[in-house]
């Protein structure tokens, strides 16, 4: 049995009126629409859906993987006729007790719980494994369509094309979350996004566009929550090439833009000036003095001591499509060459430029003048930012390395101590701010809508919102309207956000991003502690955790989940597409990769 709820929305912002694609829905400003919910608090629980498939029961018993024979890394491993060159930086993964499992690496990381933390490795009991992926090549994995994780939300049912539901996970080991179900749902046109939001039908959105965001701020009856931007754009030189060669040049030039005007001219609503080479979101990602100021009148005087008072002619090339740290590439490149000729006297000819094609000569040193490039980190550690580009194996996009740079950067990366880490990235930042290899524009941000009665509403910088930390006014349910279906449940093989967001609501790492951040923290471990040389990590397993068919979490279960995933020749390496993409960019590479075919 079902019920229904009254919802009024109230008077809307004048701004509501600008959205031509909203106003059939906003005449007027004031809707009286019906959405259906879930039954009220004294109607008892829930009606539940099917129930998770039963699974292998794989009791614990030390284990390693690979079991036996040679370390793989590269030095040790050499390929064979079917195999490829290792190029991976796992070693081994032992599970020595029911609490203890270990990570040998071939190099040291820093950055390791960043990677555990990554959707793609939320931890799966063996026996589930087993049961769930046939090893049959022509068989389609069940477990692309269900999950048995360890989270605060339970599979519920998955009614393909229409909506994903999960139920509250009354035995979850870090408290009862609080809406008793979960429901995502799809639809690729913002505007319906917002449209549904607007009528009630649902408690919170993603992906509206600006103008859809505008009006949405402007509504008593929906509250907006940033997303902070995790990608930076900056503006690049290399020292190579006259006149970029000089110190007081690139100087002239980080001073002489005004980045917040290009930001207000050319990006969405929620993006960041950028004070820093890498995001503010991230930890030690904004340590050490802030960006030089705008100063055009010493930019002038900069340039005129470098014996170039009357500026000089040079290109500025960017991609000719969009990118997430460049959303309009025409119309930030044009608001950044009437800066450069209007405060500095410097006339750069624009030059669209396809985005492989621009990178490639980016890295390859061949680009002689300005370029507008970016990136978003694949794992949210600061050094995912500053070492690709200004480390020690830098590409030569901004020219000769930066010595006080280089030896920051592998300060920073040699401990966990998080005030050496700080001093250390403290100290790159400061060189990067003097000599200016290149100067940080923005950080694009985004945003989601929610109905102002969600309380707790926050929406994460890597996409992975904790849905069960948010109370949905009086309602019982919480539904969430994002852009896409999820391809699948077995998020080990899905790199798209909507889905991994779907599976972080019933699935957990080792560890996992805090709310409403960037920062990692201990979940299914307590904690993950590296040897002196950051390349083996003891991660001590909690002891109080079960699946949710009951099955209790231990040490196998996390060696069984990376080990499907890491080896190419797994007979359970399968899933919906079978690429594993997020292993291979995090970990470096498979075990046993296939040879190259021939010719």
């Amino acid at each position: 049995m079902q019920a229904s709820r009254r919802t009024r929305l109230g008077r809307c912002g004048p701004r509501a009126l600008l959205a031509a694609t909203l106003v059939l829905v906003l005449a007027g400003c004031d809707l009286t629409t019906t959405r259906t919910l879930a039954p009220d608090s004294s109607a008892g629980p829930l009606p539940s859906g099917p129930t998770l498939p039963s699974s292998t029961v794989v009791p614990f018993s030390p284990s390693a993987y690979p079991p036996e024979g040679p370390a793989p890394c590269a030095e040790a491993a050499p390929p064979d006729a079917d195999h490829a060159a290792y190029t991976g930086n796992l070693r081994r993964i032992r599970a020595e007790e029911p609490g203890i499992v270990v990570f040998e690496l071939c190099r040291p990381d820093v950055a390791f719980r960043a990677r555990l933390a990554h959707p793609s490795f939320g931890i799966a009991d063996s026996g589930w494994l087993i049961s769930q992926i046939d090893p049959a090549p022509d068989s389609d994995p069940a477990i692309a369509t269900v999950i048995n994780g360890t989270g605060p939300f339970r599979f519920e049912v998955w009614n393909r094309g229409s909506d994903l539901s999960f139920v509250r996970n009354e035995d979850y080991w870090a408290g009862t979350a609080v809406p008793e179900r979960l429901v995502f749902t799809w639809s690729d046109a913002p505007s319906e996004r917002l449209t549904a939001l607007v009528k009630g039908d649902v408690d919170g959105v993603d992906g509206l566009t600006a103008a859809e965001l505008a009006v949405a701020i402007d509504m008593e009856d929906i509250s907006v929550a940033l997303r902070p931007g995790l990608s930076t754009l900056y503006l690049g030189m290399n020292d190579r090439y006259a006149p970029f060669d000089l110190d007081l040049v690139r100087r002239a030039i980080a001073i002489g833009i005004d980045r917040a005007d290009v930001v207000e001219r050319a990006f969405p609503f929620g993006t960041k000036v950028a004070t820093h080479s890498s995001p503010c979101a991230l930890a030690f990602g904004c340590v050490g003095p802030a960006w030089l100021q705008y100063d055009p009148v010493r930019g002038k005087e900069l340039l005129a001591e470098a014996g170039l008072a009357d500026g000089f002619s040079t290109t500025l090339r960017y991609p000719d499509e969009a990118r997430e740290y460049l959303p309009d590439p025409e119309g930030t490149a044009i608001a950044i060459r009437d800066q450069l000729e209007t405060n500095l006297g410097i006339v750069a000819t624009l030059e669209a430029v396809p985005f492989e094609t621009l990178v490639g000569d980016a890295e390859a040193g061949r680009l002689d003048g300005l370029h507008l490039l970016g990136a978003r980190p694949r794992i949210t550690d600061v050094s995912a930012v500053l070492e690709p580009r200004f480390g020690a194996a830098a590409s030569d996009e901004f020219g000769d390395q930066l010595d006080d740079v280089v030896a920051a950067l592998e300060a920073g990366a040699a401990t966990v101590d998080p005030e050496a880490r700080a001093a250390a990235y403290a100290q790159a930042n400061r060189t990067l701010r003097l000599l200016a290899p290149a100067v940080p524009i923005a950080h694009p941000g985004s945003a989601a809508a929610f109905l102002v009665d969600v309380l707790d509403a926050v929406a994460s910088p890597t996409g992975t919102e904790r849905f069960d930390e948010m109370t949905p006014g009086d309602r019982r349910q919480l539904v969430w309207l994002q852009a896409t279906e999820p391809g699948s449940l077995f998020c080990a093989d899905e790199t798209d956000p909507d889905a991994l967001r779907a599976c972080a609501q019933a699935s957990e790492g080792l560890y996992g991003y805090a709310t409403g951040s960037a920062t990692v923290e201990p979940r299914l471990a307590t904690a993950c502690e590296p040897d002196g040389a950051l390349s083996t990590w003891t991660c001590t397993i909690r002891g109080d955790v079960r699946f949710h068919d009951g099955a209790t979490l231990d040490a196998s279960d996390v060696v069984s989940t990376f080990a499907l995933q890491w080896d190419a020749d797994h007979p359970r390496h399968r899933g919906r597409t079978g690429t594993f993409g997020t292993f291979e960019r995090l970990f470096g590479g498979f075990l046993h990769p296939a040879a190259a075919p021939p010719g």
